[in-house]
């Protein structure tokens, strides 16, 4: 799939479905340390909107930046 926008795309593992409409995404991170050379390994959570809860916990989603949805939804599901 082309990214033909500039919206970030991200992949991630459905952590939380307990709210309406709203998923927990947790995204793992594996990078080196710039200066000490150690691979560190980094989480994010983000709240994703989920139009219809049709995520399920355990699932791999993909989701892509958005506008402002409420206070801390800035992504969609793309699936």
């Amino acid at each position: 799939m082309e990214n033909l926008t500039k919206n970030k795309i991200l992949k991630g593992k459905v952590v939380s479905t307990k709210m309406k409409d709203t998923i927990v995404v947790s995204i793992d991170s594996f990078k080196k340390h710039p200066k000490y050379g150690k691979f560190i390994k980094k989480q994010n959570k983000i709240m994703a909107h989920d139009e219809g809860n049709t995520c399920k916990e355990g699932e791999i989603v993909e989701i892509i930046e958005t506008k402002p949805i409420s206070k801390k939804k800035r992504f969609k599901v793309l699936k």
